[in-house]
């Protein structure tokens, strides 16, 4: 049975930048808080991400936000994870495509309405600070 609760939102955005920058930022954890500023960094073992990776992303005023990557394709520039603060959960899907001039990403997030409400405007500058 399908939660009215819940809901999918997805985002993308184009720019100057390759897909292959693109992908790096997303690659590399230590990348992250380069083009998203709700990151302040990311507790992690690796340093280029894979299936099962898992670590810890900092955010603002202490928050910390465990994840784990679900699936990490690194010809297709498409990966999945999910982050998990407490009893709140999201899953997101990402991808980087070329584009005539420069590249395009992609992102679906799916969780709770609320949290999307407040994700969703942070989550969409991020993603036009990583194709830039």
């Amino acid at each position: 049975m399908r939660n009215p609760a819940m809901g999918t939102a997805r985002l993308s955005a184009t720019g100057p930048a390759t897909a292959a920058q693109a992908w790096e930022r997303y690659a590399r954890p230590e990348l992250w808080s380069t083009w998203s500023p709700q990151i302040r960094g990311v507790e992690t073992d690796v340093e280029r991400l894979s299936t099962g990776a898992t670590g810890t992303v900092l955010g603002p005023l202490g928050v910390r936000v465990a994840f784990v990557v679900d699936s990490f394709d690194e010809a297709g520039m498409r990966w999945v994870w999910t982050a998990r603060v407490g009893p709140i959960r999201m899953h997101l899907a990402h991808g980087v495509d070329a584009a005539p001039t420069g590249c395009s990403t992609w992102l679906e997030a799916r969780s709770a309405w609320p949290v999307l409400a407040a994700y969703l405007p942070i989550a969409r500058f991020a993603l036009h600070k990583l194709v830039a």
